[in-house]
């Protein structure tokens, strides 16, 4: 998606041309170089001989003196076809000390974002022809000794869905460029482009003749074609979580170097809104070299320009030995089209596209000078005019390297604009190239071209500034770490608001990833315990419709699905795709379950389950509803529960039964303590539905099956024990629902509470008050549901007038049930409006060694469905009395936590920040209090003790960013927070005074995991006769649950259609681990039955029962690269012990292939 130039959104040969592939032997590029200090060079080169023998020396005795004499090392590490074999002893990670307070050290670097923020005055000053800048000038000797070398990248950017559909724009566009590529490059090897999107250059792979397939291949071969990225789509950065871009990017690098036999080592990100620094580690472990990136709020990139800092390492913050560092080049003006790419004046720029000429579909310039045929009349003029914005721009950056984009949205369409580009173009390169007294050089040139000639360069001749630290990679740039949101891309329009846009969907989104995760571990389970080809039948046969959810959960991570920023039809069609596939994975978990248990013993795929899921969605776009299970008498009725997570899960579960006296059996016919609850509904006329919700406290293996059954009655078992009613109701009347005993709340308060904390609600209005704990301390935390009046916000846009309003009035409904397992507060509030948008409701669980007992449950359902909600914002807003100084932390991805601090300087609508799935705040003593998501959201904290979330936003209106629409297609939806509240046992740092971001406790980890992978239920379809009793059936795949900070990312079988097809490969499954980092100045087991942590080793060979591991080795997180030295790994990755021991560093996921077969 692209601005208009003016006003609207989004706005040499190459010898080396085939990238890394997986058999490569060659190191990369970027193993480490020392720094050079070009003023010792001399000293050291005369003598060398003397200092090296004295250091060595030195360090010879200094060795010996504290290690004595050392044993005889061993051969280098080999891979061998027998179980994992290293041949170095495993260490202890380089960067923390387990367990240690993660905010004692950080990333030693140049730059901080938040000393970028803490600068910047963001006064928006008029620059003149660059607005956002200044009068850019030149002193013309500065190329002298160093020719200017210009490097002009064609490309065209091809959003998949933005205004139309995906196919949509294949049909009318995509398939055409790609034509017009291979057509037009074929003419001139000195013509090169760039692509991006693997989700486009498929289908078009399929199309195509085998000639055009041959001539596309050709082209990448010899240079003259990059594949830059190469996800299936370029991925927003904000909501996606880490999850999904590691299934995006490997979607789209498995096909690409299965095709096209290239794997990509430079990412392209030009229209991502705000960059997240969990992508540039991913992408770093994924083997990529070098990063361009461009949306970064323009007072950023004025900043960075003044002291030509556009290019940088980007370093995690937690890295103190620099194994993340990766090359990042920002682009320094407004847009990516062509007339803010060749210098820092648009109305000149502007006539240098000359697809804009007259004759092509493109707008004119609207700074009124087009662009004209270069001819040999013109040519000196043209070419001087051009080169003269190149200098300008040159001057901006460290080197004499330059790169020039030459592109927009979906350009290169037909032959015709491409020879325009081509012809012009060259024709202003021969003349630069012939004058050498101009002192440059010009031609087109890829990614890698430019990336490759600023490295030579900076081998060549030192950038690097006095007392500068850089990084050890490539020398003679500074080093950075933070992150880049919010993003504005002019005046005060910072794009806050696609944090919320469309929240419906961006739910769907999650529920399709962990449907997903637990799919390919059901799939990787039946394949490993098979051993046999009968038994490959199922999951063979449905490994179509797995790619398929694969490919359209990648497309939903393209910077205008997830972001919620497309027209109407084009969300519909997004979630269409992803309806469909989970539909398709819920069969298929229904089928495996099965024959994990024992139950389906032919194994194939043609009989349908005798279970279904427990939830089921009836279209794309409603809530899912749960299945009333009968329970007739004399009848039992099955439930299956699948637990995704590395954690044995104790955990209270509910599910809906159509009548009130049932009782809850476990898998040995034992009776299980239950408790049946009235079910509620967003509807003040009528709040229950006559149906029941039944709970009882289950325990799941991890990555295991357990079953229950719901039975009418069974002898000698308690039934489910009915919650006590308690109700207020201002209009008097209340219908108690049977058999529950009802009494009305006189007081002015309702409390609820378990062992561990009490809730006081204000009656009047339905509303939390304070949270009181055992311990006799309480906190104030008063919620408050507000609306925005936004006349100007928009899909991409949050722009508020004035302060969120409260929308609560005294009176409403107000339903307590208390009972022996859960406590719930209902409210439906009174609002000005006659059907309110908004209910909720907060809960308390009372499981015996649960994690669930320590958290708050926030549901609250949302329905902006009306015209009275037009260009409202709903947000809660949660009023503490933590002393945060308006400093909270939001995660980037689900994967790390960002500092984000409130500044008077920056008006609302830029504190706001993306929240994927957590925030927390914490005050000067220690108090942490934190709110979980399983959604993205927009999150602030506006004043001291505030933690606001948006939960949705209905606008009329479009915010001039290219859409042509508002946001009018609201669904209602079920937002659920978990609450944390946490008090520190040691010292905890002060995070006003502390820049770095802090980590959550390790009971927060377990809290949000246990939310974003929930249990996933299924229930028989016909109920069974109670008088016989079922064998034993339950699954448990693991020898033991993991540590408790080893989270398992996947695991899969990445092709399953190519499992049994000869030759068969050695390492078919991959495992994804990641371990988490924790603040041990909280709880240390995290009161959730914690025994072991990942500073022990864990043993890849024996963490599965009855299954075999062989043929085990690490690889890149996009599967493709088994070079760990290119991947920058702290090194112990790879070092796993005869015994099959492996050990990871806090913070880093790490990718193992591996041979899973039962055992024999």
């Amino acid at each position: 998606m692209a601005f208009s130039s003016f006003s609207a959104r989004r706005g040499g040969a190459w010898p080396h041309s085939l990238l890394p592939s997986t058999t490569a032997s060659s190191k990369s590029k970027h193993t480490r170089k020392p720094r050079r200090r070009l003023l010792l060079r001399d000293f050291l080169f005369v003598n060398f001989f003397t200092i090296g023998l004295s250091v060595s020396l030195f360090f010879f005795f200094l060795l010996l003196l504290r290690y004595g004499v050392p044993h005889p090392i061993t051969a280098g590490f080999k891979y061998s076809r027998s179980p994992i074999r290293f041949s170095k002893p495993p260490r202890k990670p380089v960067a923390r000390k387990p367990g240690q307070n993660d905010d004692v050290s950080g990333a030693a670097v140049d730059i901080t974002t938040k000393e970028l923020y803490d600068k910047i005055e963001f006064s928006d000053v008029d620059g003149g022809p660059w607005k956002q800048g200044w009068r850019v000038g030149y002193r013309g000797d500065e190329w002298d000794s160093e020719k200017l070398k210009v490097i002009v990248v064609p490309h065209s950017h091809n959003d998949p869905g933005w205004k139309l559909t995906v196919a949509e724009y294949y049909e009318r566009q995509s398939r055409h460029i790609l034509d017009t590529i291979v057509a037009t490059l074929s003419k001139d090897t000195r013509r090169k482009f760039i692509w991006e999107e693997m989700s486009y250059l498929e289908r078009w792979w399929k199309d195509s003749a085998d000639d055009k397939r041959e001539l596309f291949t050709n082209l990448v071969k010899n240079g003259q074609l990059e594949i830059v990225g190469g996800g299936w789509v370029m991925n927003d950065e904000a909501n996606s979580h880490y999850y999904a871009i590691i299934e995006q990017i490997t979607e789209g690098n498995l096909w690409l170097n299965e095709t096209v036999g290239v794997i990509p080592k430079n990412s392209w990100a030009i229209d991502p809104f705000g960059y997240s620094s969990t992508m540039a580690y991913l992408l770093r472990r994924m083997g990529f070299e070098n990063m361009l990136i461009q949306r970064t709020h323009y007072e950023l990139k004025k900043e960075l320009a003044l002291h030509k800092n556009l290019e940088y390492i980007w370093r995690q913050s937690w890295d103190v030995d620099e194994s993340t560092d990766i090359f990042v080049h920002m682009m320094p003006f407004y847009s990516y089209d062509v007339p803010h790419t060749c210098g820092p004046e648009p109305a000149i720029c502007c006539q240098f596209d000359f697809a804009r000429m007259r004759g092509f579909m493109y707008e004119f310039c609207p700074w009124g000078d087009n662009p004209v045929e270069t001819n040999q009349e013109n040519v000196q003029e043209r070419a001087l005019l051009l080169l003269d914005q190149y200098k300008k721009k040159s001057t901006l950056y460290r080197t004499n390297t330059l790169l020039i984009p030459l592109g927009d949205d979906f350009r290169y369409v037909s032959i015709e604009e491409a020879e325009a580009q081509f012809r012009n173009y060259q024709m202003l390169f021969d003349y630069i190239n012939s004058n050498p007294s101009l002192n440059a050089e010009a031609h087109f040139g890829t990614l890698e071209d430019y990336f490759r000639t600023l490295r030579e360069e900076a081998e060549r001749i030192n950038h690097t500034r006095p007392g500068e630290i850089g990084s050890g990679q490539v020398g003679g740039f500074p080093s950075l770490s933070g992150d880049f949101f919010t993003y504005a891309d002019r005046q005060q329009d910072y794009w806050s608001g696609y944090y919320v846009s469309r929240p419906f969907f961006k739910a769907v989104d999650r529920v399709l990833e962990h449907t997903l995760r637990a799919t390919d571990m059901m799939m990787a389970f039946l394949l490993g315990y098979c051993g046999r080809a009968q038994c490959e039948k199922l999951p063979i046969g449905f490994s179509y419709k797995l790619a398929a959810a694969r490919r359209n959960l990648a497309l939903f991570q393209h910077h205008d699905g997830v972001t919620g920023t497309a027209k109407d039809h084009v969300v519909l069609d997004y979630g269409m795709r992803m309806h469909t596939s989970l539909q398709d994975l819920q069969i298929f978990m229904s089928k495996a379950i099965e024959v994990l248990l024992g139950i389906r013993h032919d194994k194939y795929d043609i009989n349908p389950s005798q279970f279904e899921p427990e939830q089921v969605r009836s279209k794309y776009d409603v809530q899912p509803v749960h299945r009333a299970i009968m329970a007739r008498e004399g009848t039992r009725q099955t439930v299956v529960l699948f637990n995704p997570s590395e954690q044995i899960r104790e955990e209270v579960v509910m599910v809906i039964v159509n009548r009130p006296d049932v009782t809850v059996l476990d898998l040995n016919w034992t009776c299980v303590p239950s408790q049946i609850s009235p079910e509620l509904q967003h509807d003040k006329s009528k709040i229950f539905t006559g149906r029941h919700r039944v709970y009882w406290q289950a325990s799941v293996p991890a990555l295991g099956l357990q079953t229950y059954y719901i039975t009418n009655e069974f002898a000698g078992c308690e039934k489910a024990k009915p919650a006590k009613i308690r109700y207020f109701s201002k209009s008097g009347s209340f219908s108690c629902p049977t058999p529950y005993p009802c009494s009305k709340v006189e007081a002015d308060v309702a409390e609820i509470q378990n062992r561990h904390q009490t809730l006081t609600f204000d009656i009047n209005h339905g509303l939390l008050q304070k949270i009181s704990y055992k311990t006799g301390t309480q906190n104030v935390v008063g919620e408050e549901i507000a609306m925005y009046s936004s006349w100007g916000s928009g899909a991409y846009l949050f722009k508020p007038d004035g302060d969120a309003q409260p929308i609560i009035a005294a009176g409403g409904q107000m339903v307590i049930s208390e009972g022996p397992l859960v406590q719930e507060v209902y409210s439906y509030p009174s609002t000005q409006w006659e059907k309110s948008p908004i209910s909720h409701s907060t809960r308390l669980y009372n499981g015996e060694n649960t994690v669930q007992e320590f958290l708050i449950e926030k549901e609250y359902h949302v329905e902006l469905l009306d015209q009275q909600f037009n260009d409202r914002e709903l947000i809660v807003r949660y009023k503490t009395d933590i002393d945060n100084k308006r400093v909270f932390f939001s995660d980037l991805n689900g994967f790390q936590m960002s500092r984000r601090e409130t500044y008077n300087k920056i008006p609302l609508q830029g504190n706001y920040y993306p929240m994927p799935s957590l925030a927390f705040m914490q005050g000067s003593n220690g108090q942490r209090f934190s709110v979980h998501s399983r959604q993205s959201l927009g999150v602030a904290s506006l004043k001291n003790g505030w933690l606001e979330i948006m939960l949705d936003r209905r606008l009329v209106r479009d915010d001039g960013r290219g859409l042509g629409q508002g946001v009018m297609d609201n669904r209602a939806m079920n937002v659920v927070f978990h609450i944390l509240v946490e008090a520190n046992i040691s010292s905890a740092s002060n995070p006003v005074s502390n820049p770095l971001p802090l980590n959550p406790s390790l009971l927060s980890h377990r809290v949000g995991a246990d939310l974003n992978y929930p249990l996933h239920a299924f229930v028989s379809k016909k109920p069974e006769d109670l008088s016989v009793q079922p064998p034993l059936r339950s699954f448990s795949p693991l020898a033991a649950p993991l540590p408790c900070d080893l989270h398992i990312v996947s695991l899969k079988v990445p092709q399953p259609l190519k499992f049994s097809q000869p030759p068969l490969e050695d390492s078919r499954f991959v495992l994804t681990l990641q371990r988490r980092s924790w603040d041990s100045s909280y709880c240390r087991k995290g009161r959730s039955n914690c025994t072991r942590f990942a500073d022990e080793t864990v043993n890849l060979l024996n963490m599965f029962r009855e299954l075999t591991v062989s043929n085990g080795r690490p690889t890149s997180l996009n599967l493709l690269h088994e070079d760990t030295d290119m991947l920058g790994y702290p090194e112990q990755f790879g070092d796993v012990a005869p015994e099959g021991q492996v050990l990871i560093s806090p913070m880093e996921i790490q990718a193992y292939k591996m041979e899973l077969q039962p055992h024999q």
